[in-house]
């Protein structure tokens, strides 16, 4: 038995591996969406699958991250080889996230996997940077990679597919290193002090996220919540259904209601929901809890197949990674009385063959009940952070035109919500743009007679476009995007 000082010394050295591989990551890559943006997790990934620990990195990738293993458990790791995939209903999210799974094995024994997910600047498809607002099958998103090894022949196989290849090879090449040095400080830890105890350090942090996250859920009042909530489809509103119930140290989130699955690419595959999910229990709990697939054993989601949340293949799904799961983390928290945040990613691409840019733009946060929302932050499943103006200068065939707060967007209350941003970009070359963004037509919740935040707007040349729009955005042409303020707490004084 480790004692709870060896315990948290464990625990510290685990979550530093999962820091470092992210740091290796994200300073190895070569696209503008990696390394300026840090769109990519790190994870470690006991030889059942569980996840032991991750870095905290992108809610998205990480709780969706156990499926991309449980997808390879079974395979032959007896080589070590790494593994690679995106198909979304095979343990992916949406094609341009590529999974990247290494075995762990001391003196020949499996004893850990490193794990790493990425989202590439484009994965091929018919869209510059495979984020069409307009698909409606799978294959109209790019490439889709089922589980495989991953190989220099793999490399070359895969990335011919996509636009920029080389750039591709050189992330996926990040992807192999942090995923090595995984295996390096595991193997290191082992040394010091010993398989056995590393083991059971494995087995410890899951039984202790798990005892805390349920002391979390003790403390909450025993019933019944319900909420609604809908998502902005180009042919009208989807809904979203939930009744949260918390039964002692149990918390059952049931989706039963929501919208079936759609034409758009709003759907999402079941991992991706639970990720959603998962990130909200964080938030309802203590976020210091170590985040393990520990801390998710007291959920369960009854989320029926064939519905929004739980498409069936070979729906779309690139924008229900992005959107739809910020509508579900949304939903359980307004069923929990808080006021919500921005609830979209604000997702702008624009690209030709030979160029490609992908963001996602922050936005108002919900307030507390003792405090102001934050302004201009990446909120929810997002948790990255902008491109600087001085690297999109200077590889992208864009100007910045305006970024700055969007005053006046926050919802009123005894706190208020926080701020939107305001981001004008002008183009110096012809691109491609696709836009799959989100309250646009509904303004986030406040709680408690807090006032709504105030709906985004996209805007080409000053005529308003819809939240789903693909177009091409000429020389001299410029895309605004305001994103929404938070939802206020309390009535306004």
């Amino acid at each position: 038995m480790i004692d709870p000082v060896e315990l948290q010394v464990l625990t510290g050295a685990l979550r530093a591996i999962c820091e470092e591989m992210g740091a290796v990551l994200i300073r190895s890559a070569h696209s503008a969406n990696i390394k300026e943006r840090r769109d990519a997790s790190t994870a470690l990934f006991d030889p059942r699958g569980e996840m032991v620990m991750q870095a905290e990195h992108i809610p998205v990738h990480l709780g969706a991250m156990p499926a991309a293993v449980a997808a390879v458990l079974e395979e032959d790791h007896s080589s070590g080889l790494p593994w690679i995939l995106n198909d979304p209903y095979r343990g992916g999210t949406h094609l341009p996230d590529i999974t990247v799974i290494t075995p762990i094995r001391v003196h020949g024994e499996l004893v850990a996997f490193a794990a790493n997910r990425a989202h590439h600047a484009d994965v091929g498809g018919p869209t510059p940077g495979s984020m069409p607002a307009d698909s409606r099958t799978l294959t109209e998103e790019g490439v889709v990679i089922a589980p495989r090894v991953l190989d220099e022949q793999a490399i070359a196989e895969l990335t011919t597919q996509m636009r920029r290849p080389e750039q591709r090879r050189a992330d996926l090449r990040a992807q192999l290193a942090a995923n090595r040095v995984a295996v390096q400080r595991l193997g290191e830890l082992i040394d010091r002090a010993g398989l056995e105890t590393v083991r059971e350090a494995f087995r410890e942090v899951l039984a202790y996220a798990e005892r805390r996250t349920r002391a979390c859920l003790e403390e909450l009042e025993d019933g019944a919540r319900r909420a609604r909530d809908t998502l902005e489809a180009s042919d009208g509103d989807l809904e979203i259904a939930l009744e949260a119930t918390v039964q002692g140290d149990r918390l059952v989130l049931d989706f039963t209601g929501t919208a079936a699955q759609h034409g758009g690419n709003l759907n999402c595959p079941l991992a991706v929901t639970l990720s959603a999910c998962y990130f909200a229990l964080r938030v309802l709990t203590d976020p210091d809890i170590p985040p393990s697939a520990g801390a998710y054993r007291p959920v369960e989601a009854i989320v029926p197949e064939g519905c929004l949340l739980n498409a069936r293949s070979p729906a779309a799904v690139v924008g229900g990674n992005v959107e739809t799961s910020s509508r579900v983390a949304d939903v359980i928290l307004k069923a929990f009385c808080r006021a919500l945040g921005q609830g979209t990613m604000n997702n702008v691409t624009l690209g030709s063959e030979d160029v490609v840019y992908y963001e996602t733009i922050g936005g108002g946060q919900g307030a507390c009940d003792d405090a102001d929302g934050p302004s201009a932050v990446h909120v929810a499943m997002s948790n990255t952070l902008n491109t600087p103006i001085e690297a999109l200068e200077l590889e992208f065939p864009l100007r910045m035109v305006e970024y700055g707060l969007r005053s006046g967007s926050g919802g009123r209350g005894c706190y208020r919500g926080g701020e939107g941003v305001v981001r004008e970009l002008e183009a110096t070359a012809e691109l491609r743009y696709s836009l799959i963004t989100e309250r646009r037509r509904h303004g986030p919740p406040g709680a408690a007679g807090g006032d709504p935040g105030a709906p985004g707007r996209n805007v080409l040349d000053g005529e308003e476009l819809p939240p789903k729009s693909i177009g091409t955005l000429r020389p001299g042409q410029r895309l605004r995007i305001e994103t929404p303020g938070g939802g206020g707490y309390g009535s306004p004084p």
